[in-house]
């Protein structure tokens, strides 16, 4: 990447603020609406802002805006590992800063659009590790290094988070995203199921690392999951 570390921090910042601010938001509007979002309606919002943030800022930063998604490009050494901490911070940071503006908007909304299960905390695990799976591997194909490649990267990103709402958000919430998860959760002072979310989409990308091996046959990645880790930690 060519532009400066903290152009680079700014930018994942910015993203990551606005993609928390619409999603989280988006929940929360229809929550003091009665309803006039609609389920549908707040999974479009989720596609369309990530699409959107990924062309506004793909070419600065990559447009992350997810810790899950950064630890996956570093861990197939296509992200430098001293950047990633720096990276994390910066989304983590602009999901608190997100989640403060809707309290300051809204201080009557309870959860602040934070992301839950609606049966066990086991389903919405494995349905959330299914779907952040699946997200990580459309994302490594798209891809250029740790930034979107082509003019419908952003459209393969967004429709997927999408996708996974649409279907998913009514189980497990569909976050796919450590930091859509903790700034909504920690402000809004209900971090019980927040480990869910935490967790499960980081897993998902690393398990979606093998699976882009075996689809390109080890042609993308230094042949093996190993030395793509062992080229990533050596950085």
């Amino acid at each position: 990447m060519n532009e400066p570390l903290l152009r680079r921090l700014f930018s994942e910042f910015l993203g990551t603020y606005a993609m928390v601010f619409a999603c989280a938001g988006a929940v929360v509007v229809d929550g003091v609406s009665g309803g006039t979002i609609t389920h549908l309606g707040m999974a479009l919002t989720s596609g369309l802002a990530v699409m959107v943030l990924i062309y506004t800022f793909g070419d600065i930063s990559g447009a992350h805006m997810n810790p899950a998604v950064t630890i996956g490009f570093t861990a197939a050494g296509r992200f430098p590992f001293r950047e990633l901490l720096p990276y994390i911070g910066a989304q983590l940071v602009a999901s608190l800063a997100a989640a403060g503006t809707l309290r300051l908007l809204f201080p009557k909304a309870l959860d602040l659009g934070m992301t839950l299960p609606s049966g066990s905390a086991l389903q919405a695990f494995v349905m959330e590790l299914i779907i952040s799976t699946l997200l990580m591997v459309v994302a490594l194909n798209v891809s250029h290094g740790a930034k979107e490649k082509g003019i419908t990267a952003g459209i393969a990103v967004g429709a997927t988070v999408a996708l996974g709402n649409i279907f998913a958000g009514p189980v497990c919430g569909s976050s796919m995203n450590p930091a859509r998860s903790l700034g909504p959760a920690l402000v809004s002072g209900h971090p019980e199921r927040l480990w869910i979310y935490m967790t499960a989409p980081i897993l998902g990308a690393l398990l979606a690392i093998p699976l882009f091996i075996l689809l390109r046959g080890g042609k993308k990645m230094d042949g093996t999951f190993v030395r793509s880790l062992a080229t990533c930690f050596a950085d």
